[in-house]
């Protein structure tokens, strides 16, 4: 890659809270600048832009359901960082509608909310960012989930955006080699953030931990760290991959 070990430009969605937070807190505090993407949290993310270390950091809102919302959003992060070196795909959304449980409408409404921001809004966020790496090469790293492989069984939708999101990677890492991009993705089991928290109290939370042979769950930077090295140089070669993340919990 052309793009130096520090001073990136990085693009991170979902960035205001839980793994995305850490994930802009792990570039920035490696001298990188960081474009901080929220949909609707803008105390969160100014607060987290006056935290980082270093400079040239920004706030950037979109709704990654909107389609123009999001060329607005990543044109608007690229021309306040002088461009784009890395993108992650953070952003998602998790909500419960077991198939026996909820209403044809219902059925419905879910696939289509949680399809056009985990998938569809990660495809659109990389089509536009992809119009600023291709310039100069970097990375892609998207955040999948250990759900794409073990199966969600009372968020089917979330289940199959993830595993779409795997594939997708893997189609881009052959479609962008070309241009010295290269396209990775990790797949965290449990994380203990904020979307995961009513899940993680007892008695629920004491199975969910005692499903890894660690007894616990993972820490958001865990996850963050290594979103950090599959957007470096030195993993160019790791393009293609989605890296397991979940503690031996569950294994393929």
């Amino acid at each position: 890659m052309s793009t130096p070990a520090t001073g990136r430009a990085v693009l991170v969605t979902g960035a205001s809270r839980g793994i995305g937070r850490a994930i802009a807190v792990r570039f920035a505090s490696a001298g990188d600048r960081v474009a901080i993407h929220h949909r609707d949290s803008p105390d969160l993310a100014a607060a987290l832009a006056a935290e980082l270390p270093g400079s040239g950091h920004l706030v950037v809102q979109a709704d990654l359901a909107d389609p123009d919302a999001v060329l607005a959003m990543v044109d608007t992060a690229a021309a306040a960082l002088g461009g784009l070196d890395v993108l992650v795909n953070n952003a998602g959304v998790f909500t419960a509608h077991p198939v026996t449980e909820v209403s044809y409408q219902q059925w419905q409404q879910q696939w289509r909310a949680t399809l056009e921001v985990n998938l569809t809004g990660a495809a659109n966020v990389t089509w536009c960012a992809v119009q600023h790496l291709k310039e100069r090469g970097g990375a892609i790293v998207n955040v999948s989930s250990r759900g794409a492989f073990r199966g969600e069984p009372d968020s089917p939708a979330y289940g199959a955006s993830k595993a779409g999101l795997n594939a997708f990677g893997q189609s881009l890492a052959i479609a962008l080699a070309r241009y010295r991009i290269a396209v990775s993705t990790v797949a965290p089991g449990f994380v203990e953030t904020d979307m995961t928290s009513e899940h993680l109290k007892p008695p629920r939370g004491d199975g969910i931990r005692a499903q890894s042979p660690f007894g616990r769950v993972a820490e958001p930077d865990e996850v963050a760290a290594a979103v950090l090295y599959l957007a470096s140089a030195d993993a160019q070669w790791a393009s293609g991959a989605v890296l397991d993340l979940n503690g031996a919990s569950y294994l393929r």
